[in-house]
């Protein structure tokens, strides 16, 4: 499975890094480390993009399985940009950064970072990474499907349940004015939603407000 994952790194670019800043050194090594672990673990490296407004378009055009954000001092205004570019298409993001405070890999996972890993850039840890990455993710998304249906059958039923007040509203109306039985009520309002070709609750509540209306 890890050999089909399509991954985009997000990272500074290197060939822009200051070589006399040794701190932007050091984070160009750890990317530079991070893709060659990467393609040495036999995963597919799309591309390398920068966290800037073009981010959102280039995801789009490279539809990667899985992103990994590989930022430190940047590392908030990088997860900002990934979230926005992908809150309309979901997908698993990998944060690796040598950033060990607690609160900030608490804030990055509530922003919708998978998974969160400090040092992690030994390569025989990438691939058990990401594919424990792309399994939690996976089953998010099939939990929040599980919720967006129950949520849908909810609403399915408590319209139902509102439609069939508003008909046995309707009903009690007719039988109590025109001596109906139950059935007979029924068999009205049945056969003038068919004549007007309408839903019985529609028919129904028609009836209802022009009771409302005379009084």
């Amino acid at each position: 499975m890890s050999e089909a994952i399509r991954i985009v790194v997000i990272a500074p670019d290197l060939d822009l890094i200051d070589p006399d800043d040794a701190h932007a050194r050091e984070q160009a090594e750890r990317s530079r480390s991070l893709r060659i672990g990467l393609l040495e673990s036999g995963f597919n490296l799309v591309a390398s993009l920068p966290s800037d407004v073009f981010l959102t378009e280039r995801l789009a055009q490279l539809r990667p399985d899985l992103i990994i954000v590989d930022a430190e001092s940047d590392a908030r205004d990088a997860l900002e940009h990934v979230v926005m570019a992908t809150r309309d298409a979901r997908r698993p993001i990998v944060m690796f950064t040598n950033d060990h405070d607690s609160g900030n890999a608490r804030a990055a996972v509530a922003a919708g970072v998978t998974a969160y890993i400090v040092a992690g850039l030994q390569s025989d840890r990438i691939r058990p990474i990401l594919d424990v990455a792309m399994a939690r993710f996976q089953h998010e998304q099939a939990l929040r499907q599980e919720l967006a249906d129950a949520r849908s059958e909810l609403n399915e039923l408590s319209a139902s349940v509102k439609e069939r007040k508003v008909i046995d509203r309707a009903k009690a109306l007719l039988m109590e004015r025109q001596k109906l039985s139950e059935p007979d009520a029924y068999a009205r309002l049945r056969k003038a939603a068919m004549d007007k070709n309408l839903k019985m609750v529609e028919v129904a509540q028609r009836m209802l407000d022009v009771a409302d209306l005379l009084g």
